[in-house]
């Protein structure tokens, strides 16, 4: 949002990687350092570590902005320094079948247990304690929106996907949430976790602001969205 959603934040020390489309990938030079992996259901850090034979470490550090719970299909994550055959088959295959995979997460729905206070979104399944609906709103990286601090949450820690700023007195800082009902090609599709790490003198209430990756003028097209908040236990 604009600068009225400037946040306030202690002082911090320290003031996304470009998503690769699916054609671009089909049509660039051979990979010479990276490699790209589209997620399927089950992908998790733990799973690629075991498959190309790097670290998890290695891979989160080449993917900051994606947390480990926002891992879902058809999500471009980057394999660091994977040139060998059994990297290029793998690639070949997960783009081939991205565009199926794409469809099948537009095409999803959330599988929510009242009786059991459960909700499962992509294959993973979450306790919850509460259901609220919040008006949000989306601000991105730019200076214009984040004040003299630079584009770091309330606790100096980089903006990153699933970073969202509340009012504190209505949901408290370091909740995590499941948040539905949103519609933004920035965004994970259907659902995504996020860590209510910020705040901002306009977000008041009932109310949220979306850190979304990537331009100020296409985070911008978010502009306002009722969504829900699944309270994650």
């Amino acid at each position: 949002m604009k600068e009225a959603h400037m946040k306030t934040r202690f002082r911090a020390v320290t003031l996304l990687a470009a998503a690769i489309g699916i054609s671009t990938l089909l049509h660039s030079a051979p990979v010479q350092a990276d490699s790209v992996h589209i997620a399927g259901g089950s992908t998790t850090y733990y799973t690629l570590s075991g498959y190309y034979g790097i670290s998890v470490d290695e891979i989160m550090n080449a993917n900051p902005g994606v947390t480990a719970g926002n891992i879902y299909p058809g999500l471009s994550l980057t394999i660091p320094g994977v040139t060998s055959p059994k990297a290029t088959a793998a690639l070949k295959t997960t783009i081939e079948t991205a565009a199926v995979t794409q469809a099948s997460v537009i095409s999803a729905s959330l599988n929510v247990e009242a009786a059991t206070n459960t909700v499962e979104a992509w294959g993973k399944e979450f306790s919850y304690a509460k259901v609220i609906q919040v008006k949000a709103s989306a601000y991105s990286s730019a200076a214009s929106e984040n004040g003299e601090w630079g584009a770091v949450d309330y606790f100096g820690n980089p903006l990153k996907l699933g970073t969202i700023a509340v009012d504190p007195s209505v949901i408290p800082l370091g909740t995590k949430v499941l948040v539905t009902g949103h519609s933004h090609p920035g965004l994970p599709k259907m659902a995504f976790l996020a860590i209510a790490s910020d705040k901002g003198s306009a977000i008041k209430g009932n109310r949220i602001d979306i850190f979304i990756p990537g331009s100020q003028s296409s985070v911008a097209e978010f502009g306002y969205q009722y969504v829900n908040l699944f309270i994650i236990e």
